[in-house]
């Protein structure tokens, strides 16, 4: 199934990943998880592989690889480590905002430094007393001469605590078209971090709050015009927080079934391995299933994405497919592994509590069917994936 999609290139991508990954990040993970703290060394040696920038244009020092190789890049990382498949999804919505939204200037200053890994990128929309409810933000921008000044607060922001460069989306005006969008480097005047907190799983990934207190950005690291941050939010969202979490639940998913199907391989019980067992086998069997499905609509998604075809509602269904799937199989793990997995010495535990922080970020899964409700009604307000496919071909034909 895979060679129907990937290529000889694609292949050579997830072993240098996946080699990378056992190499680089399981060793760390015993401290990650002891510690729970942010992981600023491996962030940005993972940067520095130059992963980042595999959906930027050669033209920017990108690998302009697409959207397929960044699902695999995710994938093979959040199959060693959710936190670390984190880290990377997340910089990729920085990406996104840059790329569809930013103009000359602002992709000859940015796009490179991101490409090499000097350069951590973050989106942030989600307030506290909003959430999901983009429309509902409060954090503000006012213009002062060839300034504007930002005040306000983003929670959830991924990647808040190694970030270089936020992409804020705060309120110029009222109602939906009052939304814009700025580039705040993470040294101005006027920019804080809230304290990191540890959250049950993804431990070494910060998703905390960014604090603007009068904070002076030049007229220059406004992305687009104003107005433009509904569509800096949404497209985001749909193009790259879909599909790279979609990616991180599927790591997670390999992970489950990996452990679990070595796990009743070396137990033993009635004299032969747990495996043989009926009802473990018939467990196994669905877990392996979900997976083979759940990867056909990740790879199926990300391709048409590639092509510059209308997909968003196969970005949704991978998604809400994906998350539900790898919670079904991650209760399965546990069902087998029963008591021992309760305790960390085998990593099934882990892998079910990063699991569970999948299901909320760009839509749970109710938003993933409301969405693809209004697709099978006809009332679906146009695609992100037709609107901006323009720069994802070219960034594919220079590659």
């Amino acid at each position: 199934m895979d060679s129907y999609f990937t290529t000889k290139r694609h292949e050579r991508l997830r072993e240098e990943v996946r080699t990378f990954a056992e190499a680089e990040v399981r060793p760390r993970i015993p401290e990650m998880e002891a510690s729970r703290s942010v992981q600023h060394e491996l962030s940005r040696l993972i940067a520095h592989q130059g992963w980042i920038g595999v959906t930027i244009s050669p033209d920017y020092g990108g690998m302009g690889l697409g959207h397929l190789a960044k699902t695999i890049i995710i994938e093979e990382l959040s199959r060693v480590s959710g936190a670390m498949g984190a880290m990377v999804q997340a910089s990729q919505l920085g990406v996104a905002k840059i790329v569809h939204f930013g103009n000359d200037s602002q992709k000859r200053q940015w796009l490179p430094a991101i490409a090499d890994g000097t350069c951590l990128p973050t989106i942030a929309v989600t307030e506290p007393q909003s959430g999901g409810h983009v429309l509902g933000m409060e954090a503000t921008a006012v213009r002062d001469g060839d300034d504007y000044i930002l005040n306000g607060r983003k929670v959830f922001v991924g990647n808040s605590h190694v970030g270089d460069l936020h992409g804020v989306v705060v309120r110029t005006g009222p109602g939906s078209q009052g939304l814009s969008a700025f580039l705040v480097e993470s040294d101005r005047s006027g920019f804080s971090l809230g304290p990191h907190r540890a959250a049950m799983g993804l431990h070494g990934f910060s998703f905390g709050e960014l604090v603007f207190e009068d904070c002076r950005v030049p007229a220059a690291n406004l992305l687009g015009v104003e107005g433009d941050g509904l569509a800096v939010a949404y497209s985001s969202s749909i193009l790259y927080g879909r599909p790279n979490l979609t990616a991180v639940s599927l790591g997670i998913h390999q992970a489950l079934l990996e452990e679990t199907s070595a796990y009743v391989t070396e137990q033993h019980r009635y004299g032969k391995p747990l495996g043989d067992l009926l009802p473990i086998k018939l467990k196994v069997g669905q877990m392996q299933s979900r997976l083979m499905t759940a990867r056909l609509a990740a790879y199926h998604a990300v391709h048409l994405l590639d092509q510059g075809l209308p997909c968003d509602a196969e970005l949704m269904n991978a998604k809400l497919i994906n998350v539900e799937y790898a919670l079904d199989s991650a209760r399965n793990a546990m069902e087998v592994h029963a008591a021992c997995g309760l305790y960390p010495d085998r990593p099934v535990e882990r892998y079910v509590r990063d699991a569970h922080h999948i299901f909320a970020p760009a839509g749970t899964s109710d938003v993933q069917l409301i969405r693809l409700g209004e697709v099978a009604l006809g009332t679906s307000k146009g695609q992100w994936s037709e609107r901006l496919a323009a720069p994802l071909l070219e960034a594919a034909a220079t590659s």
